[in-house]
């Protein structure tokens, strides 16, 4: 009896794993799509895969979107048929145990070098939408001082700013 149990624990943890190695699948394909629907200016497709709460944020500091606020600050490009060209070079995926979510980080190749985009993808009716994105610059720690030195009048007005609000 033990025997049939302990083979039957053994199917079923293997049955999990096979899920989430589909789902890290699943999830590496929509990224890849995303990327691509960009590279292509196919507007439809790229938003398509963003959920409707998504939120993504961008290198600027102001660079806070919703979906909707996205999507306008996107199309000029799209309808220009020239939005952006990011491919990603390397990518991690964490699955949440529920496997409704995950999170994600990746080294992406783009007209501004290297870059890092972090999110987080959740289920939606049983497809993976990008929820959550975050575009950053990746600048090597001995490079740093000269970027503080630009970044500090800038940062401090924005600052300013915020605090007004």
């Amino acid at each position: 009896m033990n025997r049939i149990f302990y083979t039957a624990l053994l199917l079923l943890m293997g049955f999990r794993l096979n899920a989430q190695d589909t789902d890290i699948e699943k999830i590496h394909t929509v990224l890849d799509q995303w990327h691509l629907a960009a590279t292509q200016a196919d507007f439809q497709a790229y938003f398509g895969l963003l959920s409707e709460e998504a939120v993504f944020i961008g290198t600027d500091a102001s660079e806070v979107w919703n979906k909707k606020e996205f999507m306008d600050f996107s199309r000029p490009y799209f309808e220009q048929g020239k939005a952006w060209d990011f491919k990603a070079v390397d990518r991690n995926i964490y699955l949440d145990p529920s496997g409704e979510i995950a999170w994600f980080d990746e080294l992406l190749d783009t007209w501004m070098q290297l870059c890092r985009g972090s999110g987080v993808v959740r289920k939606v009716d049983g497809e993976w939408k990008i929820a959550h994105y975050v575009l950053s610059l990746t600048i090597p720690n001995e490079e740093i001082d000269p970027v503080i030195a630009l970044k500090k009048e800038k940062d401090s007005t924005f600052i300013q700013t915020l605090r007004k609000q």
